[in-house]
């Protein structure tokens, strides 16, 4: 039964590799591949926990669909990357996905951060920042490549879910 856990979640990073991809060269994760990883998740969970697995691929999908859902309506993220940990989620579950989102958040500020640095926009954007809590007003800004940059988050999707695989910050 280990080598069949294993390789479901082989399969579960393998399809959000396959995400990355797309991300990284159309912006887009498309819906098939995220609707054949919910279903593969689903029966997946069926498979190795019976009914009790089903129900916890169902809670997953749910957790990780409703956690990132506030970032996409504030314009924050992108629907195919609240997709893409939904998908995840019903892999792994509700407590696992919990995790999955926090490290994902996290290695999406690690990697947002990183991509700054590297355009040299950085200390433009702190020091926009800073004047706006100093003055205690919203000064609107103007168009700044800084504040408007994008990047494929589908990257941080993944690595938070690969490192959730092995370290649960929040409980089996």
């Amino acid at each position: 039964m280990l080598a069949a856990t294993n390789a479901y979640f082989v399969l579960l990073l393998g399809l959000v590799s396959l995400a990355v991809a797309s991300d990284f060269r159309r912006h887009r994760i498309p819906n098939s591949l995220v609707l054949l990883g919910f279903v593969i998740g689903l029966f997946g969970r069926a498979y190795l926990d019976g009914v009790s697995g089903l129900g916890n691929a169902i809670l997953g999908a749910l957790v990780g669909f409703c956690l990132l859902l506030p970032f996409y309506m504030f314009g924050g993220m992108a629907a195919g990357d609240v997709k893409l940990m939904a998908m995840a989620g019903s892999f792994l579950g509700p407590m696992a996905t919990v995790s999955a989102v926090a490290l994902s958040l996290i290695m999406g500020s690690v990697f947002g951060m990183a991509i700054l640095l590297y355009k040299k926009q950085l200390f433009r954007l702190v020091q926009r920042y800073w004047a706006m809590a100093s003055l205690r007003t919203y000064i609107v800004p103007q168009a700044d490549d800084a504040a408007r940059q994008r990047f494929p988050y589908a990257i941080a999707i993944f690595t938070g879910t690969l490192i959730s695989l092995f370290w649960q910050p929040f409980g089996p």
